[in-house]
């Protein structure tokens, strides 16, 4: 399997392009800026969810677009070993050094017309937390399986350590770190209607 992390800005630009949209009107559709979009495009920067729903809302098509291989139609196994050895996305947090701090990998990268995008994710630790709220549709649900971890949630903040779980709506301004530090594993099943 190829680097998925440069295979999304490229699945992006060619599904923008086979579209025969411009990246003036996907910024204007997504409110982000045309330097947001070309840098994502030329894999320079892979930002978090919620910016990649909103491209993925602007050319018509599943968030799971961007990461899909091969399409299936029955179930869809993967094993912790290819898991391992397969590729993955990393995210920055929104701040403004781009420094990638979520790793994630996906889990039904195949599975044909699915409704919900799993991720193992392998967050690093902060020394400090320098990031920006998103919010985007959809709800999630997170099972912290190692670590600690910290979701601010609109001005709520919760502290998550192995074994907890959330589950929230996303459309509330939010972002997910490690506790300052910590590294920590999460399994997250994000569901965004389509």
């Amino acid at each position: 399997m190829s680097n998925t992390n440069t295979l999304v800005g490229s699945k992006i630009k060619g599904l923008r392009e086979s579209k025969n949209l411009s990246v003036e009107e996907i910024a204007e559709s997504t409110g982000l800026s045309v330097d947001q979009i070309n840098s994502i495009e030329n894999d320079q920067n892979l930002p978090s969810l919620g910016p990649l729903i909103k491209i993925a809302r602007a050319l018509g098509v599943r968030l799971g677009t961007f990461m899909d291989d091969n399409d299936s139609l029955g179930p869809v196994v993967t094993r912790a070993a290819d898991r391992e050895r397969d590729s993955s996305i990393s995210f920055s947090n929104g701040a403004t050094d781009a420094r990638k701090h979520m790793e994630y990998h996906p889990l039904a990268q195949q599975k044909a017309g699915r409704h919900m995008e799993p991720f193992i994710i392998d967050i690093n630790p902060a020394d400090k937390l320098d990031y920006k709220l998103s919010a985007h549709e959809g709800e999630e649900f997170i099972y912290v399986m190692e670590g600690e971890i910290e979701l601010v949630y609109g001005k709520e903040t919760y502290l998550l350590k192995q074994g907890d779980t959330i589950y929230y709506d996303s459309i509330v301004k939010h972002h997910l770190h490690g506790a300052i530090g910590q590294s920590a594993k999460i399994l997250a099943l994000v569901y965004i209607p389509f």
